[in-house]
């Protein structure tokens, strides 16, 4: 088979792919012949120039890319996604639902100078950035729209193990996002889903310079990763492309590294 046809007839969603990991994963599937629809939320000059490149991707490799400027957390943006989408999507079709949405609160458990971490600011950025992975997989499914042999990818980061300045809104979901992985692993498997998250290495992305004192994370993971550089979002892409692929059918409720070996320091 021709490997830049593999995916031919084929979907990904993306939830949150206007950017970064998303993104380069759009480009990296679209490469391969599968077509995508894509969720993110961009203002009107940032969308436009969106527009025009997702425009020449998806002629650059002759599939189709569905841009959708809506609110992926709430229940009438997905309504809007699902009877503009099952329309033109075929039923069993959805090979890939991958959640790259980087939307939660960047404050402190304790500050006496600045706003500190709510109850609320928790449960909003842990529905964001976890458990709205287990709607969009009930609701795909609901519409019959998964293909037999289908993946689910999130994923996560090095904060959800270790401290990060401002980081525990988001940590809090990333390591509830892992625990959910694993019992989607188990309970979605019957009906052909394979369930895994991807912890990439410090990245420079656009979620990572509003952490506070990105500068810091970065340096500290050029110095620690064995190979030399830090994580693109290309590295990312080629093993989301990875996991879609034939040969991964028995990767299920996995947490994989692609960091270069970064973690082991």
């Amino acid at each position: 088979m021709d490997v830049n046809l593999q995916f031919k007839g084929l979907w990904a969603v993306v939830l949150g792919g206007s950017s970064g990991f998303g993104f380069a994963s759009v480009q990296k599937l679209a490469s391969h012949g599968m077509n995508i629809a894509l969720l993110y939320r961009e203002m009107s000059g940032a969308e436009k120039v969106l527009l025009n490149t997702l425009s020449t991707i998806a002629a650059q490799n002759n599939v189709q890319i569905l841009p959708y400027n809506i609110n992926a957390l709430d229940q009438s943006g997905r309504d809007i996604f699902i009877e503009k989408f099952s329309s033109i999507a075929q039923s069993g079709s959805v090979k890939l639902l991958m959640h790259s949405i980087a939307r939660g609160n960047l404050k402190p458990l304790a500050a006496l100078n600045t706003s500190e971490l709510s109850a609320e600011d928790i449960q909003l950025t842990s529905y964001a950035m976890a458990n709205s992975l287990l709607d969009w997989t009930r609701l795909l499914l609901k519409h019959k729209l998964f293909h037999t042999d289908s993946r689910i990818i999130g994923l996560t980061s090095e904060g959800a193990h270790k401290y990060w300045d401002s980081y525990a809104a988001i940590a809090i979901a990333k390591a509830s996002l892992e625990s959910l992985a694993k019992y989607m692993a188990v309970e979605f498997s019957p009906v052909g889903l394979k369930t895994n998250i991807i912890q990439a290495g410090v990245t420079e992305t656009p979620a990572l310079k509003m952490i506070p004192g990105s500068e810091k994370l970065i340096e500290n993971g050029i110095k620690r990763n064995p190979m030399g550089r830090m994580t693109k979002p290309k590295d990312v892409a080629n093993v989301v492309y990875l996991l879609c692929t034939d040969e991964a059918f028995w990767i299920n409720g996995s947490l994989i590294h692609v960091d270069g070996g970064e973690h082991c320091k």
